[in-house]
């Protein structure tokens, strides 16, 4: 260390632990020196035949580990590589595990999210808050990730889910966003200053760039796709509650047509006939909600909502002078949320369909659709305040994450399943809609198993692992839900009818006995028995 001069690390010592798995056999001494010594050769600290490499010791305390300290000076007065290091490390593991005949376990693809520290943890305990920030701040990002349709709507969606954000802004180009930070309010420091979380050290998919390949260009015009298969009851009520969230946040007309563009909804002005160019009045659409014969259905405002006519809202912008909210605007009735809940488990069970054929044809052209889906449960966990739902998406999103960070290319099939979860958290919650989010989680299980074949066809252990994990967790949020809202047996004693009564004359033993009585079969030739009932499996349910 001395003769490094000061050009030491801050901590100079490294220290790994190598543990096979509960179950592999038990290694030798020999092999766990040899184990040892790959990992420093392949981690870059004391490579084959490297005589000035670094000191280092394996101490094997116990019979299934063995601890790696190394001391971060060669002997050649240079300092050794430690960048990058984990990944170096996984891939020597998984060479000895090959060689060794243990355990195979996944490669490191980055796909697992950032997990609390010991110090996080333990003041999430000594506060008695239910889980540490981090997981909140990354439920809740992912959450307002999937629901919005612009970055300044997820903002906002962040903002109101008391959420704190700082934005980070480039050094050479002044104004423009590169980045963000969140943070909760109670969670501080001693002096009282927000503990920061940037994107990425939530989720590798959380950073703000990656987060915009989500929302598609405003002038593609293209945020809410999969329009034709929605009932048109519930494209008036998504555009009814887009049109008056604009509203709500413009100054002027100016200000209200534009933020329509931008939340991607096609827009169609009238004129009037005495002065051209005049405005009187204007339409509104989502792109592919068309008629039989192809041409776009349009809304006017008064259509939507008297409210949200051109005159009245140009009354309000007067007499107001500043953003206000159109008054009387309704939110969604229930038969507009059913068809947004309909239209959201029809797409889960296409986007499973797709999945199953890319499994067995092209793997790689199901991977949007799987990162899609964590949006569907995401927002679907929100509208439905359900924490087990939550906890499935928490599950589910290492499955949905692409390895290595590598964003896939856009799909129709992953656009479909934006679409549902954005219009999921236009909705809100259901309270009348059992049967509609019973449907909803079944193909929302369906589509777990479709993205736990596609994983495994991708040979990524871990995301199979995290899907197949998913599907479980749905298909116990489902069982209890079902429960929960059965109806209560009614205790009555049945009287038999006469034909009953005849028939329990002729029957040779009571039905009671016979029930209890073990089943003999029979040794001549008669009906086959019936075979027991196979488990519950979830298929799409339109």
């Amino acid at each position: 260390m001395a003769a490094l001069d000061g050009a030491n690390y801050a901590q100079p010592v490294w220290h790994c632990s190598l543990r096979a798995a509960p179950g592999d056999r038990l290694l030798s001494d020999a092999e766990w020196s040899q184990a040892a010594a790959h990992v420093m050769h392949r981690a870059g600290f004391a490579p084959y035949g490297d005589n000035r490499a670094v000191r280092w010791v394996a101490v094997r305390h116990a019979p299934d580990h063995v601890h790696l300290v190394v001391t971060l000076a060669r002997q050649d007065q240079a300092r050794p590589p430690v960048w990058n290091d984990f990944r170096r490390v996984r891939t020597a593991c998984q060479e000895m595990e090959q060689h060794f005949s243990l355990r195979s376990t996944a490669p490191a693809d980055r796909t697992a999210a950032r997990r609390p520290t010991r110090a996080e943890t333990e003041q999430a305990t000594r506060r008695h808050w239910p889980e540490p920030p981090r997981v909140t701040l990354r439920r809740e990002v992912c959450t307002a990730a999937a629901g919005a349709r612009t970055e300044h709507e997820f903002l906002t969606r962040l903002a109101q889910a008391g959420v704190q954000v700082r934005l980070r802004y480039s050094t050479i180009r002044p104004g423009e966003v590169t980045g963000y930070a969140v943070s909760l309010p109670r969670h501080v420091t001693q002096d009282g200053r927000p503990v920061w979380f940037s994107g990425g050290k939530l989720a590798s998919d959380l950073t703000l760039p990656k987060l915009r390949t989500r929302w598609p260009d405003a002038s593609a015009h293209d945020p809410l796709t999969g329009a034709a298969t929605l009932p048109s009851h519930s494209v008036r009520a998504a555009l009814r509650t887009t049109v008056s969230a604009a509203a709500h946040q413009a100054t002027g007309e100016p200000d209200f047509f534009a933020r329509l563009q931008a939340n991607g909804l096609l827009v169609r002005f009238r004129y009037s006939e005495r002065h051209p160019g005049q405005v009187t009045g204007y339409a509104v659409t989502l792109p592919g909600h068309n008629a039989p014969d192809g041409t776009p259905r349009w809304y006017g405002g008064s259509r939507l909502h008297d409210a949200l006519s051109l005159f009245r809202l140009r009354a309000t912008w007067t007499r107001a002078g500043a953003a206000t909210a159109p008054a009387g605007t309704p939110g969604f009735t229930t038969p507009e949320r059913t068809g947004i809940y309909e239209h959201a488990a029809h797409q889960a069970a296409a986007a499973a369909d797709h999945i199953r054929r890319c499994s067995a044809s092209n793997p790689d052209h199901g991977t949007d659709a799987a990162w899609a889906a964590a949006d569907l449960l995401h927002t679907a966990a929100r509208a439905l305040r359900s924490p087990a739902l939550h906890h499935v998406a928490a599950s589910y999103d290492r499955a949905a994450r692409p390895p290595h960070g590598r964003i896939p290319p856009r799909t129709s099939s992953g656009d479909s399943l934006r679409t549902a979860a954005r219009l999921l958290a236009l909705t809100g919650s259901p309270a009348d809609l059992t049967a509609q989010a019973s449907a909803l989680i079944l193909n929302l299980l369906a589509l777990a198993e479709a993205v736990a074949s596609l994983r495994a066809a991708q040979a990524h252990a871990a995301q199979a692992a995290a899907a197949r994990q998913a599907a479980h967790e749905l298909y116990a949020a489902w069982t209890q839900a079902q429960a929960r809202h059965a109806p209560p047996p009614r205790a009555r004693t049945a009287r038999p009818n006469g034909a009953v009564r005849l028939a329990a004359a002729d029957f040779p033993t009571p039905v009671a006995e016979a029930v209890r009585q073990p089943f003999r079969p029979s040794t001549g030739p008669g009906p086959r028995p019936i075979a027991p009932p196979m488990s519950p499996r979830a298929g799409p349910v339109r």
